[in-house]
Formats: C-alpha cells, structure tokens, sequence
C-alpha cells in the first residue's frame, strides 16, 4: 500500500533518469516556443523572406568577407535572386531589411515614410558619433543642412574654384614632382583630404592635417565593421581613433570660435566651422561643441573619402580603357587650349567643358558606387510591400538594385559614360542614387564634381601612366579601394 501512495505523490519515481531529463527538457523546450513564438509580438506577422543568420552576430561575418573580396553587389543581389528585392538579414549587430529597386528607394529617400527616421546601427552611431548628420533628423537637422547647402551652392562654388584649382596644383607638384612611381589611393585621400579641410573647415597646411588625415582613415575602418570592442578589433581602433580626433577637432572649433568673439576673423575667410557656430536653434541657443565635431566628423566622410574613391577608381580606368582614355585626354587638350586664350587660367567657364570626363565618373560611381547604401531606422511598426518591417529594425538600402537592373540600365555590365550624354533621357526617379535621392540628396555634389574634374585635368595634361599590379583587387573598408594602395609607373609629358 505505501509503495503505491508512493508511485502516485511521485509518478517519475520509476523512470529512468535518463528519460525524466529528456522530459523535463524538451517540456522547457515547448514552453519557451510557446512563449517567444506563439506569443511573440510578430506571431502571425508576415515578415520579408531571408535568413537571421546566428545569434547577435547574424550574417555579420559573411558580409564583412564580401566587403574584404569586393563581392558585396554579389552578396546583395545573390540573396535578391533567392528571397526577391525585399529580405531581412542580421549584420552589424541589428535585424535589418534590405530594399533594393526603384520602389524601395523611394520608400527610403522620398521622406514621406511615417514610422523611418535616419538612425544608424551601433557601430555608425558609435565610429560618426550620435550628432553626424547620417543621425539628425527634424528642425536641427534643416538647420544645419541649409547652412550647408548655402556654403556649397554652385555661386560659391565658383567663387573658390581658382583657390582649389591652386590647391590642387600644389598638391600634385609636391606629391609627384621627381616621382617615377606613386600609390594612387594614399595620393588621393591626402590631396583630396587637403582640400576639404583647407576649403571647408579653413585648416592650415602642416603636421595637424597629417595627424587628421591618419586617424580619420581608421576612424572611417570602423563604420560598417563588427561592433565589438576590444583590442586588436576593427571596431576598437576605430573607436580610439575617434577619440584622438575628437581631441583635435575641439581645439579647432575653440580657436575659431575664440577668433570669431574677438573679431579677428576675415569675411574671405569664412567657412563651415564659422557658420555652424553661427547658428542658433528654435530657442537661440548655440550648436553644442559636441555637435560641431560630430558634424565635422560626417562632413569630411561625406565629402573627402568618396571623392578620393572615384579619383582612384578614375585613374585606374584610365589604365585600363584606351578609348575612355584617348577621349578624355582630347578633351582636357581642349580645355588647355582654351586656357591659352585665357592667360593660362583655369576658370569656371573651362571647367564647364568637361562634360565627358564627367560622364565616365558618373558611369564609374554607376558600377561600383563610393557608398554602396545607408540605413535607416524603423521607429515603429510599418508595412511595405506586404511585409510586416518591426519597430527596432534598420532599413539598409543599396545602390546595386536599379545601377545594374538591366530594366534601367541597358547591358549594366557594360562601362558606357553615353548612358550620361543626353539629359533629355533621364533615368526614372530613385534609379541612379551615388548622391542619394529626395530632400537629403548629397548637398555636396557640385563641390565634389568640380574637385574631381581639377584633379583628373591636371592628372592627364601633365603625366600619363600604367598600372604596376594588373590583377589588384578591389576591397571595401567600407568603401571600395585597391588593395594594394594602385601603385602606378609615371611618365610626366612635356
């Protein structure tokens, strides 16, 4: 009788173990299933197709790979052709959808999705800083964008064209002036990186650009890389970086703006940091110094890296394409002729004469754009194309999706600046977006097209070249630069 009391207040006294464990675990099992998926806030949710990948992590390591062989397009749109242009993946530490194509585009850039703001993942946040302008977003950032904007309209453009144009030339001279052989990408991030900080931010020439040009390369490392932080990370270097540069840039903005309470500052010499300290916000308060550098930060990644990438991916086409070459040679011939004529200056009216070299840079940021995307923030439960998009998730769009849809861009494989010839032809809306799109289009691109066009005119008068490694990859650091650094043999022309 007792062993039977027994059996029934305790009725796993006669199973094994082995098995009670197994039950218990998999009875946990069903619980916390039933608990995190049938009552998960997205049960019944139809969520884009794709893949989470692993645990925190997610597809992070397979992405930073293809950023290190260049085969990001391919890791896009490989899984385009599996789950269609929308589809969810996790990198970079956050759950994100990737939206490719025209529509997907204009969801993003057009500004009128309730629910998207312009937050960036953890390491963007962290490397740019939370006051860049990838992370502004209602009054203060139309305050400081129109600033911008006006300090970068074309009439100011064409005001310091001459002073970039002298800033060029020096730089070319002291860089290359007895060379046989250069690396073209450390060549362009200085030259390029001089003239913004020079042209923008009204920086000196000596060791402190150095300085700056140094730890913003490993800043900028740390943009799209793994957020973990410790020694020896991408990610933790970056961060270092940041500080240093930090340190510097706060020294900048106190002794402008120490300059600007004394009133020794020149109206000529008016530039960024000037305006930004200018400003007042809804309650006429000044910009916080924070602000200022983070701003700092995202202006010279905006406007010195990307240029400095197409400059490098300019020179190596050239290498590479003699009937590209050939016709931007003749033409920049063209504009020395017309500079004969004009006392041996380079004005606005030559640089308006480009119009081919500008064509095959726009055909080369088609193929392989300086920023491959960007993200977003979804700020709370959206819908798009059907698909339930969570509040908490990012929206990473990216370029590959219309640059090489054969419905846009007839044979995308093939390099062809015509596609650029005639204006009358535009591509559809949201379609070629190197600038981006919408109301937060790139404010700089007039600055970045006549730079390009100084620097790419004074390459191909005075030096021709060919390329010492034929076969160099192309890597992405987030951005894509040879590997090698394109060193170039040099034969200076008479």
């Amino acid at each position: 009788m007792d062993s039977i009391l027994t059996s029934i207040t305790n009725p796993f006294s006669t199973l094994n173990p082995q098995l009670l464990s197994i039950i218990l675990g998999a009875s946990f099992a069903v619980f916390i299933c039933f608990k995190f998926i049938l009552l998960s806030p997205l049960s019944g949710k139809k969520l884009p197709p794709g893949s989470l990948g692993y645990p925190f992590i997610g597809d992070s390591i397979s992405f930073v790979k293809s950023q290190k062989q260049d085969t990001t397009q391919e890791w896009i749109l490989n899984r385009v052709k599996k789950y269609g242009p929308v589809f969810k993946t996790s990198i970079l530490g956050s759950k994100m959808v990737i939206m490719t194509g025209q529509v997907g585009n204009r969801f993003v850039f057009s500004g009128a999705a309730d629910g998207v703001s312009f937050n960036q993942p953890t390491s963007v946040v962290k490397v740019l800083g939370k006051n860049s302008l990838f992370e502004m977003s209602g009054f203060r950032h139309k305050l400081i964008r129109g600033a911008i904007v006006n300090f970068l309209k074309p009439e100011s453009i064409q005001r310091f064209a001459s002073k970039m144009d002298s800033l060029v030339r020096q730089q070319l001279f002291k860089e290359l002036q007895g060379k046989d052989s250069i690396k073209i990408v450390p060549l362009m991030k200085k030259i390029t990186f001089n003239i913004t900080c020079s042209i923008l931010f009204g920086l000196p020439d000596g060791d402190l650009k150095d300085e700056l040009l140094k730890d913003f390369t490993l800043t900028v490392k740390g943009v799209w890389a793994i957020p973990l932080h410790f020694p020896g990370t991408v990610f933790h270097t970056a961060i270092q970086a940041r500080q240093r540069l930090c340190q510097k840039l706060s020294t900048i903005v106190s002794t402008r703006k120490k300059q600007e309470d004394e009133g020794n500052v020149d109206t000529e010499d008016d530039n960024i940091v000037s305006c930004l300290l200018a400003l007042r916000d809804e309650n006429g308060q000044p910009l916080l110094e924070d602000e200022i550098i983070d701003i700092f930060l995202s202006l010279i990644m905006a406007s010195h890296d990307t240029t400095a990438i197409l400059l490098t991916l300019f020179v190596r086409h050239l290498s590479r394409d003699p009937e590209v070459s050939s016709k931007v040679i003749e033409e920049q011939n063209e504009v020395l002729k017309a500079m004969k004529e004009n006392g041996g200056k380079l004005t606005w009216s030559e640089i308006q004469m480009m119009k081919y070299t500008w064509r095959v840079a726009q055909e080369l940021m088609r193929v392989n754009p300086p920023m491959l995307g960007s993200f977003r923030l979804v700020t709370k439960d959206i819908a798009f194309d059907g698909y339930h998009i969570p509040k908490g998730w990012q929206i990473f769009w990216v370029a590959p999706g219309t640059h090489m849809d054969n419905n846009i861009f007839k044979d995308p494989e093939k390099f062809d600046p015509s596609r650029f010839e005639n204006s009358s032809k535009a591509f559809p809306p949201y379609t070629y977006v190197p600038f981006g799109a919408g109301p937060r289009v790139c404010a700089g691109i007039e600055f970045a097209r006549v730079e390009t066009l100084l620097i790419i005119h004074h390459l191909v008068t005075k030096y021709s070249w060919t390329e010492m490694i034929s076969d160099e990859p192309i890597i992405r650091e987030p951005m894509p630069y040879p590997a090698m650094g394109l060193p170039i043999k040099l034969y200076p022309k008479n």
